[in-house]
């Protein structure tokens, strides 16, 4: 019984049928690069062999070289004198001159000194097989139907070319980050090479130098009338501030300023000043006031110090106090000289606070002076203040038309310094480099280089040859090893078998004294028989095991041997699976079911009269039919097809098929059925029920993945009775190229030593 995996289909629809991977495999590039090297190699040496035409064809150049600096010398008279319009050569600045030297001004220049339109060794330069010039001159159609006046080119026909050739072949570089460039040309003679080379760096030079003496002569020229311009502006505008201050009152002090903002600034000093003088003076009254009212007789004063009288009264104030002091500890404070003495300090401290009064109203005067001072310098600061602000409002305007005066001014003066830098720069020759390294005769040629043109033309050989190889490779998808079966019908790889050439002219040879007997047929039909030892045999004797395990349980096995498309070795295994089985003791009968292209019958029984269209249409007996192996004993139904046969895939479905196999089941042990190929016919649809194993026959290198994919999708009842593929026809010298490591095939060579073709 079949396992119930065995009734779904197990292929991925999903699954790739090309040959990408998801990672790199390192073995498979391997063996692509076993399989493909040939191709490869052969590109290569074609390229090579191109390239050596080229390097013998070509005609030799030479490269003649001369170094320019860009100077940038800190020289101070150099500096001054050539000031105007001079900035610092930056990166920009140095490729600039990169272009520059490369330009159609400085090709044009030296055409003109070398007088190079009438060098005929330049203007008729040797051209090699394979260069541009000869290619152009090709495919240049309106050049062969032409006349030769109408190509004749002019004077500035010629003068125009002979600058375009010395454009192209000027190469100009920066030596790394210095302000050194290294200026080449490449010609075929090293003379006119060098002799151009030098003609650039002077033409550079002396262009430089007019490119200045025009830039300083166009610059004056410009000056000059600007500064006639700014001169009479200046003017302009000198006379309009002055009729502006005088219009207005506007008279300016020694300093600069106005006498207005100068007095208000002197009252407001004067302001300050008297309110600090009303604050100290305030100050003072309301101290001494305070001690009045407090009648503090121990206060201080500066102004009593200073008094004789207020100092001869305290001091009798304070004798008369001590004195008091003592006659009342001794006598008593009620003592007659006590009360005389405490009258006497009384009048004391009274003519003591008169003294203050005094000094209080003296204070109090100089607080009524400073006030009245503080008021009347307050007036008149307001007073200067609305001057001052009428004439500050005024004095904008003034001010605006200042600043218009000094720009007009200071751009005058400006304009006139950089006038007369710019006249003394046009009589000073300085030119911002200078030659570093004079151009010499090349003694061997730049190019070609043999060895790396060869080089070159081998690695683009390569790389041709892998892109027709890899071409090959995403287009062969075909099945090449038993891990393409496992991987792309998941189904059991059962072996290969190799392609075997017939050696035999005649391939219905019959013993004359048997007609009933199989004929012997060509080595195809004979090889397993012949070699029971070889690979060929190990690959069906895989196959007879994988159909006993998988129908342990049936008797007799019927076993049907099919393909996807016609002639991809079905009935050559059918008829070597079948006397192999016989050869092994087993009783076998092969049946030829392909009624539409009967491809057994025509090797082993050409010859039959009868066979499987009869037993089946009339009822014919089996025994009657069959032919017998005399060598090993196979019994094979033939088809005899007279005709074309419409209705097959019925046949091969009615009652007398189920017949015919009953009655055979009874006989025999195993029942090979030789089917039609999927892809074009439905027979092997049909008879699919009565069959107990599928044997898939694949073509190697010829029936594509996705042939047998869709085949076996659209068979899915077949699919799952299938025990094993079989790879057929394989070259074996080729097909040791499509193992990989860890592949069985790649062991091929160690357990090659089990069979034998003999």
């Amino acid at each position: 019984m079949l396992s119930p995996d065995k009734l779904t289909p197990r292929i991925d629809p999903s699954r790739d049928t090309g040959n990408e991977a998801d990672f790199i495999d390192f073995d498979k590039l391997i063996a692509i690069a076993r399989r493909q090297w040939r191709i490869v190699a052969a590109c290569a040496l074609a390229f090579a062999v191109l390239g050596a035409v080229y390097v013998i064809t070509a005609v030799p150049v030479y490269t003649a070289d001369t170094s320019v600096l860009i100077d940038r010398s800190d020289n101070q008279v150099i500096n001054q004198l050539a000031a105007f319009g001079q900035l610092d050569d930056d990166e920009g600045t140095v490729l600039s001159q990169v272009e520059l030297l490369k330009s159609d001004t400085i090709a044009y220049a030296v055409v003109d000194k070398l007088k190079l339109v009438d060098n005929p060794e330049f203007m008729a330069p040797k051209n090699s097989l394979f260069s541009v010039a000869t290619l152009k001159s090709l495919v240049d159609f309106k050049s062969w139907f032409a006349d030769d006046g109408a190509v004749a080119p002019d004077v500035d026909m010629k003068r125009r070319g002979a600058a375009e050739t010395v454009v192209a072949n000027i190469d100009v570089e920066r030596v790394n980050k210095s302000y050194v460039l290294d200026v080449s040309y490449t010609s075929q003679s090293p003379d006119l090479a060098r002799q151009i080379a030098s003609a650039i760096a002077d033409v550079y030079m002396v262009d430089k130098l007019n490119s200045k003496y025009e830039a300083t002569r166009r610059a004056g020229e410009w000056l000059q009338e600007r500064i006639e311009e700014l001169r009479q502006q200046a003017l302009d505008t000198d006379l309009a501030v002055q009729k502006f201050r005088s219009e207005h009152g506007l008279v300016e002090a020694a300093t600069g300023t106005l006498l207005s903002e100068q007095q208000l600034s002197e009252l407001n000093s004067q302001l300050i000043s008297a309110q600090a003088a009303t604050a100290q003076a305030e100050a003072k009254y309301t101290r001494i006031k305070s001690i009045i009212d407090a009648k503090q007789t121990d206060a201080i004063v500066t102004d009593v110090l200073d008094s004789s009288i207020a100092n001869d009264l305290r001091k009798k104030y304070l004798e008369a106090s001590k004195l008091d002091t003592e006659i009342e500890a001794r006598l008593g404070p009620d003592h007659v000289q006590a009360v005389r003495l405490r009258a006497e300090m009384a009048e004391y401290q009274r003519l003591m606070f008169d003294e203050l009064n005094r000094i209080a109203e003296s204070y109090q005067s100089e607080l009524q002076v400073a006030k009245s001072r503080e008021t009347s310098l307050r007036d008149s600061v307001t007073q200067a203040t609305g001057v001052a602000a009428t004439a500050g409002e005024t004095q904008v305007q003034l001010r605006e038309l200042e600043r218009t005066r000094d720009t007009y001014r200071n751009l005058y003066q400006n304009f006139l310094t950089r006038y007369q830098e710019a006249i003394q720069q046009q009589s000073f020759p300085i030119t911002a480099a200078r030659i570093i390294t004079a151009a010499e005769t090349p003694t061997k040629p730049s190019a070609p280089k043999r060895s790396l043109v060869v080089a070159f033309a081998m690695f683009l050989g390569c790389a041709f040859g892998s892109g027709i190889a890899a071409f090959r490779e995403f287009r062969d998808r075909f099945f090449r090893t038993g891990d393409d079966v496992k991987d792309m019908l998941d189904v059991e790889s059962l072996g290969v078998m190799p392609l075997i050439e017939d050696n035999v002219d005649d391939p219905t040879l019959v013993d004359p004294g048997n007609p009933r007997s199989i004929a012997r047929g060509g080595k195809t039909t004979t090889y397993a028989e012949e070699h029971p030892l070889s690979a060929f045999a190990e690959t069906l004797r895989s196959a007879k095991i994988a159909i006993d395990i998988s129908a342990a349980d049936q008797r007799c096995k019927v076993i049907g041997v099919v393909s996807s498309l016609p002639g991809e070795g079905k009935s050559t295994t059918s008829i070597n699976f079948a006397k192999l089985l016989a050869m092994q003791g087993a009783r076998c009968l092969l049946i030829d079911g392909d009624m539409r292209n009967p491809g057994a019958t025509r090797a082993i029984g050409r010859h039959a009269e009868a066979g499987l269209l009869e037993a089946i249409v009339d009822n014919r007996p089996l025994k009657d039919l069959i032919l017998l192996d005399p060598k090993t004993k196979l019994a094979f139904l033939p088809t005899v097809a007279r005709y074309r046969v419409p209705h097959s895939s019925e046949l091969l479905a009615s009652r007398g098929m189920d017949q015919l196999l009953e009655t055979a089941r009874q006989s025999f042990d195993y029942i090979i059925i030789d089917l039609p190929p999927l892809a074009p016919v439905v027979d092997a649809r049909a008879i699919n029920s009565k069959l107990d194993a599928v044997v898939f026959v694949i073509e190697w290198g010829k029936t594509s993945r996705k042939v047998v994919q869709s085949t076996l999708l659209s068979e899915p009842d077949l699919y799952s009775k299938c025990v094993g593929a079989i790879l057929t026809k394989v070259d074996p010298s080729q097909m040791k190229l499509y193992r990989t490591f860890g592949s069985s095939e790649y062991y091929y060579k160690r357990y090659s030593r089990y069979y034998t073709e003999s």
